[in-house]
């Protein structure tokens, strides 16, 4: 039974999963914990409440944060259920995987993964979306019913995405499937990735990354 976690981190980097999965702890820090609590405060947030906690955890000043938080409930489809979902800290099992989704929403179903990270300008990351992807077949697989999309939320930011389940994401998540079934030895470096320079493991790792100016010739 395959991790939620693994494939995320397999989509980001084969070589950062083999890292990770060698290291004895794997536990998620509380600071990523505390920012993802923001996601479970949007209606105290909108009627100008937890300015304490937006100022020591957003990464928008409270005011700020507010206005985009009130954008995305304009948007996002059923922002009314992510605020008061039928279920919390799911563990989802499914046929291929298990993990948690953030929040489980009911009617018709449909999960939700909570990221501490900062959102693309478009759409979500493509690991994010094999996270997505991976929660809504798990959801699908316990209720016995076809789920269609999922959300990815960016509290830090106040920003939600939707994930439709597309044939394109299932490739995605397809092929994560079968990295993190092969790992077995370290996988390549990258070569020049802009993934490098905030990996935990790159001195571990040894990549060798370049300066901008050097992949120039300046």
């Amino acid at each position: 039974m395959l991790a939620f976690s693994d494939l995320r981190e397999a989509t980001y980097c084969p070589r950062k999963l083999y890292y990770a999965r060698r290291r004895d702890d794997r536990t998620v820090p509380e600071a990523v914990d505390a920012v993802r609590g923001l996601a479970h405060r949007y209606d105290a947030i909108l009627a100008g409440g937890c300015d304490d906690e937006l100022a020591e955890l957003a990464a928008l000043p409270p005011a700020t944060y507010r206005e985009q938080l009130r954008r995305t409930a304009d948007t996002c489809p059923r922002f009314d259920g992510l605020c008061d979902p039928a279920d919390r800290d799911v563990l989802l099992t499914g046929r291929d995987c298990r993990g948690i989704a953030g929040k489980v929403l009911t009617d018709p179903p449909v999960p939700s993964v909570v990221s501490p990270g900062k959102p693309p300008e478009n759409g979500v990351w493509e690991p994010h979306s094999v996270w997505a992807v991976a929660a809504a077949k798990a959801l699908a697989w316990e209720r016995e019913t076809p789920v269609e999309r999922a959300f990815v939320e960016y509290p830090a930011h106040g920003v939600v995405r939707t994930v439709a389940i597309t044939a394109r994401r299932t490739a995605a998540y397809r092929r994560a499937m079968r990295t993190v079934e092969a790992l077995d030895g370290p996988p390549p470096r990258l070569r020049n990735s802009s993934k490098c320079g905030p990996c935990e493991y790159a001195d571990t790792c040894g990549v060798k990354t370049r300066s901008l100016s050097s992949l120039l010739g300046l």
